[in-house]
């Protein structure tokens, strides 16, 4: 079975508010058994309501829509509704009632608008709202040939939505899906090669049709490989998705770095923490960045020790302890191992990360798709130098992630 989650508001449709609710909501359906199909969003347009509706009563056995319930004349959802199944709208007398207790209680009159909030169309089922004045509405289409698509409007307040949905919506489809059944993800998180490179590297995992699915999906060099899986219950659902994803760790090794919502700097904490061992950072052009994730993931008393940001030469030449050594070759701006090393000594750490000067075209030539990485530790010091191109704000987090990932794999190899 198939659903279409709709979320109504021009609040939404201009850009001014997040549309939260579609996320969780479709996490829920698909808790459920129900696969998602379909996200809308639209404005508060009674044409384009009705249009919307209609399609998706048409294309999708369970319809969820938030929002559009409330008292004001661009509140359309009821009329839409009632225009896109040909029905009239009628008032429930339970519904109006309770919205007149609501007020009461609150010692306030109750407006004359908010009667239409007791509107639905003939037909329909009224979903109570315990705690507001916008009950929902369930509604049930017939369709040739098919079986009915069922519509469950709830009012686009969170907190009135989730209650609505667990009291009245979720056991509602749990019953109408018959047999039980569940969908279950399992996300594993990769850093290191390219999208291609990856699924070259996995043997026909992501093909279309594929039972466990596995989807793939990257944000700032950060892959994340998504297993899919359904069955009869949540432990059925993790038996079936085991093997793929004992498959995709064979087959990727240490590009690898964690699940679920890992992020790099997490992982490199968590070596750390298990060997007892401690690190420092000294960043020239990302604004401490790499400094800031270590910090949060580490924690007060953890493996993390400090850090130095550089903004430019005038203030790395002022750091004592980044001061060029006598006997140095190198132009010691430029040299990010000596960095390392000296930050290491500063903080008194295992291990060090150095990262810059940031890829920015200047008069002194410098290649603006270049970036130094350097991990010093008491065995010595790793040296990277990757090309990068792109947004500087996309530069920035994928050059941080660089660093930490030569730390991983630098205490992977011990």
């Amino acid at each position: 079975m198939h659903a279409e989650v709709v979320s109504i508001g021009d609040e939404l449709t201009s850009g001014q508010r997040l549309d939260t609710n579609s996320q969780w909501l479709s996490e829920r359906l698909g808790e459920l058994g129900i696969r998602v199909l379909y996200h809308s969003t639209v404005g508060d347009d009674l044409e384009a309501n009705v249009r919307v509706f209609r399609e998706a009563f048409d294309r999708a056995d369970f319809i969820v829509c938030t929002g559009g319930l409330g008292p004001t004349a661009d509140d359309l959802t009821r009329q839409a509704l009632a225009e896109a199944t040909g029905r009239e709208l009628v008032q429930d007398d339970a519904a109006l009632a309770h919205i007149r207790a609501l007020f009461a209680r609150r010692q306030r009159p109750m407006p004359d608008r908010n009667v239409c909030q007791a509107l639905f169309p003939a037909g329909s089922s009224v979903i109570p709202n315990p705690h507001g004045t916008a009950p929902g509405v369930d509604i049930s289409v017939s369709r040739e040939g098919r079986s009915e698509a069922r519509l469950f409007a709830l009012p686009g307040v969170p907190a009135e939505m989730v209650e609505m949905w667990t009291q009245s919506v979720e056991p509602a489809l749990a019953a109408a899906t018959g047999e039980a059944r569940v969908i279950r993800h399992r996300r594993i998180k990769c850093f290191g090669v390219g999208e291609s490179d990856l699924e070259q590297m996995l043997p026909d995992l992501i093909q279309r049709g594929r039972q466990p699915s596995v989807g793939i999906t990257v944000s700032q060099a950060t892959i994340t490989l998504r297993i899919t899986a359904a069955g009869r219950d949540h432990d059925a659902c993790l038996a079936a998705i085991e093997p793929t994803a004992k498959t995709i760790y064979d087959c990727l090794g240490s590009v690898v770095f964690g699940e679920e919502d890992d992020e790099l700097q997490q992982a490199v904490v968590r070596q750390l923490k298990s060997r007892g061992e401690t690190v420092a950072v000294v960043e020239w052009g990302t604004g401490g960045l790499v400094a800031d994730w270590l910090s949060i993931a580490s924690g007060p008393d953890g493996p993390f020790r400090g850090g130095l940001v550089i903004g430019d030469r005038g203030a790395l030449a002022a750091l004592p302890s980044l001061a060029p050594p006598a006997d140095s070759v190198a132009p010691w701006d430029l040299d990010v191992a000596s960095w390392a090393e000296a930050c290491r000594h500063q903080f008194a750490t295992d291990y060090a990360i150095a990262v810059g000067p940031f890829p920015v075209a200047d008069g002194d030539g410098q290649d603006p798709g270049m970036l130094s990485l350097a991990v010093a530790s008491k065995e010595g010091t790793k040296l990277a130098t990757p090309a990068f191109a792109g947004h500087p704000d996309i530069l920035k987090a994928r050059s941080g992630k660089q660093a930490l990932n030569l730390l991983r794999l630098h205490l992977t190899s011990e």
